[in-house]
């Protein structure tokens, strides 16, 4: 069967625009997300930490009701970014495997090409009709839905209020308005060679590839039946030429580090702007009590009530996120989908909506905007890029060529035109290989 998947072109038609309804498939083998006789089983669902930190009780409540409902138990095991595709693939070769799986939508293609995931029923999940592009373009495959949209994230601009009032600035609405800001936040607080007028870490790649972006640059693209890393074209060398600018002048950040744990970094009152989803408004204002347990209760920081967000001018977001799925080999799969149906119902989305995310469907998007802090988020979302709809892409990522070209960048080890070559000569690799 020709393998093929929708393409998220115009994701910033998802503001607009909405997926089509219907069911995925009537094979007997889709799971049925009706289940109601589960008691004395227990699921196992993988997350990701996010929600661990930044919306434990969404979690809880759809695991009550889906307990409530069916009887079963959830185990939720929350799993890091660094490791969690080396960890699911090692997992996934054997028989133990979890029963629900979340990945981000740009891992997503890999394995729904791959079979790892069992279809999905599309007309058993609320708001299907109106799921975002960006979140379910990734699980559509030959017709069949293999997963489904969780939550989605555009990235935005935070900046410390109280600082900005005493520069005498405003939300920055041009890029070189932004620059300035950072110039002025820097010489006001200077003498503290902690202080990062724009905190950004060397590794955050969904940063630099939205300066790649607005400059008119893209990561890849298709070439006939072939990929091509297009990084060293004057676009992308003009975005990333900006972003080292940015980051080698007015952060004091470890230009080796990623994006992790820029919210605890940002929380301790050391920095003035930062690039960061819309619920990070939140994370940063309140950490976990325990810097060890990301579940524990949260305190206020020294940034609480001081932190705004607005849209980072001439710069698109990334309409990032994540999709739920089913284990192709999970023992409990019809459990499983009811699962995924409770935590991606409108009541959960609203539960995140809350949190500062943005919701899985068009239709919800004005819920979101209504929400104090989540404006500039909404208008983020309007202007937003996406990485190449590759199957391989996942493999890119798993093999920190962008990071690592960055790292070269801001460390001063490569130029950008060097570092950007070599790299486009590993992502035409990876892409290509059969």
């Amino acid at each position: 069967m020709k393998r093929r998947i929708a393409v998220a072109a115009a994701l910033a038609a998802t503001l607009v625009g909405a997926a089509a309804c219907g069911s995925s498939s009537d094979s007997s083998d889709t799971p049925n997300a009706n289940a109601t006789n589960g008691a004395g089983k227990t699921i196992k669902v993988w997350l990701m930490v996010d929600a661990q930190s930044g919306w434990p009780e969404v979690v809880k409540q759809a695991n009550d009701r889906f307990t409530a409902a069916t009887g079963a138990q959830v185990q939720v095991d929350y799993q890091q970014w660094t490791d969690h595709l080396a960890k699911l693939d090692t997992t996934l070769a054997g028989n133990e495997v979890p029963d629900v799986v979340e990945l981000g939508n740009t891992e997503m293609p890999k394995y729904v090409f791959n079979g790892a995931f069992a279809p999905l029923d599309k007309s058993q999940f609320e708001n299907s009709a109106q799921w975002l592009t960006g979140l379910s373009a990734p699980c559509e495959l030959d017709g069949k839905t293999y997963c489904v949209p969780y939550y989605a994230g555009a990235r935005v601009l935070l900046y410390r209020t109280d600082l900005y009032e005493k520069a005498g600035l405003k939300a920055p609405t041009t890029y070189d308005e932004l620059v300035a800001a950072a110039k002025a936040l820097k010489e006001k607080n200077g003498a503290d060679k902690q202080f990062s007028a724009f905190y950004m870490p060397g590794k955050y790649w969904y940063a630099a590839m939205a300066w790649v972006h607005g400059n008119g640059g893209e990561i890849a693209k298709k070439d006939g039946d072939k990929w091509v890393g297009t990084l060293s074209e004057a676009g992308a060398q003009a975005g990333l030429t900006k972003w080292a600018e940015l980051a080698k002048t007015y952060s004091s950040g470890d230009p080796t580090k990623d994006e992790t744990d820029q919210d605890a970094v940002y929380a301790q009152g050391k920095s003035g702007m930062l690039y960061g989803n819309g619920w990070e408004l939140g994370a940063v204002q309140e950490q976990p009590k325990d810097p060890n347990n990301p579940a524990s209760e949260k305190v206020k920081t020294k940034v609480n009530g001081k932190v705004a967000t607005a849209p980072l001018p001439e710069i698109p977001s990334f309409l990032g996120g994540s999709d739920v799925a089913v284990t192709a080999k999970s023992p409990n799969a019809d459990l499983a989908a009811k699962w995924a149906q409770i935590f991606t119902d409108t009541k959960s989305q609203e539960g995140l909506i809350a949190k500062g995310a943005l919701p899985n469907a068009t239709s919800l998007l004005d819920k979101a905007a209504a929400v104090k802090g989540n404006e500039a988020t909404a208008l983020a979302a309007k202007e937003t890029w996406f990485v190449p709809m590759a199957p391989k892409w996942s493999d890119v990522e798993s093999a920190n060529v962008l990071q690592n070209m960055l790292v070269s960048i801001a460390t001063g080890k490569a130029t950008v035109a060097d570092a950007a070559k070599e790299a486009d000569a590993k992502i035409n690799e990876i892409l290509n290989a059969s």
